[in-house]
């Protein structure tokens, strides 16, 4: 028998998540059924969605989340043992599975082959952050070659790929993030053209000045008064893709902002929310081509890893809280 352990959630945070707020249990696993797999987990993701989702789950379920697990057993033929797959299995570090669902969220994606790259881009770049930038950006900010493009939460796993893409697609690169060094990251490494820091600098002066004709598109993954700030400058019939609220995902009540409503109706924006799943029957496409980039040299890409099981939610805090650059990983 093999013995499981997961951090299932015993109290619905309020504000930041405290570590009282979930539970280290272990659980033992039946044999395998015809057709099921069971899968070790290698690396973990921790994204900032998953605090939204905190207050709609059932108590003393596991926490959810996605991850890289090896194939150490299986009764399926679809799923050789030694295959590595990418599973929406949560906080846990073995899971049985029949390989037709991932934990009731879609097809298990099995890892094609990366070469010398390491498997933990299957939770960033060549995963669900790399498919949301690429499908988020392209498929609703529409972005044309000369246009000026902002990017919220620029650092992070999804904002870093999404401008980087946009220098692709030969777009003028304006970043928002929280700390200098981020910004010499995105400047320096990724080619963004311009950064701000929304803790140090006045967000609204700052983008006046490097884009004094407005901004064409915004990927928004932070929401809150810097999105508004943004949307106020943006172009006639400027694009907007939300891709995330994480300034209010810690509030204990609804955030009293300025109503964004103005600049949507005289500018004429088109706003547009997205959630990657509505992609699923293109996930390939979206990875393939991140690969491709990567492998020419278009791509670049940075983890901030997390030692150890135990630590995961110390790595999910810590990347709450800003302290990761690109992707946070949790290396079992």
């Amino acid at each position: 028998m093999v013995k499981a352990k997961k951090f299932v959630l015993r109290k619905h945070p309020e504000g930041l998540p405290k570590s009282t707020d979930f539970k280290l249990v272990e659980e033992e696993l039946p044999p395998l059924k015809e057709n099921e797999v069971l899968t070790e987990a290698v690396f973990l993701s921790v994204d900032p969605y998953m605090r939204a989702y905190m207050s709609t789950l059932s108590l003393d379920t596991t926490m959810i989340g996605s991850q890289v697990a090896k194939i150490i057993e299986s009764r399926n033929p679809k799923y050789p043992v030694g295959k590595y797959i990418v599973g929406q299995f949560g906080w846990r570090t073995h899971t049985i599975t029949d390989g037709a669902s991932a934990a009731g969220s879609g097809p298990l994606i099995v890892l094609p082959d990366l070469g010398d790259l390491p498997l933990s881009l299957g939770l960033g770049v060549l995963g669900m952050p790399g498919n949301t930038a690429y499908f988020g950006f392209l498929e609703i900010c529409l972005p044309k070659v000369g246009e000026t493009v902002v990017v919220s939460g620029a650092a992070g796993a999804v904002g870093s790929h999404v401008g980087q893409i946009a220098k692709i697609k030969g777009c003028k690169v304006i970043g928002i993030a929280g700390t200098d060094e981020k910004g010499k990251w995105l400047t320096k490494e990724l080619g963004f053209d311009h950064f701000i820091n929304y803790k140090t600098q006045n967000v609204g002066e700052e983008l006046k000045k490097v884009a004094p004709e407005g901004v064409h598109c915004y990927f928004d993954n932070v929401g809150g008064e810097i999105s508004i700030t943004v949307m106020n400058q943006m172009k006639m019939y400027g694009r907007v893709a939300v891709c995330g609220a994480i300034s209010s995902y810690n509030e204990k009540e609804t955030p009293k902002v300025t109503s964004p409503f103005r600049p949507i109706i005289f500018q004429q924006l088109k706003v547009e929310g997205l959630y990657v799943t509505r992609w699923n029957d293109r996930w390939m496409e979206g990875i393939n081509q991140n690969l491709q980039w990567i492998k020419q040299g278009k791509l670049k890409y940075h983890e901030t890893v997390t030692e150890g099981f135990q630590n995961i939610f110390n790595a999910f805090v810590d990347m709450m809280n800003g302290g990761n650059t690109g992707k946070a990983i949790v290396k079992v």
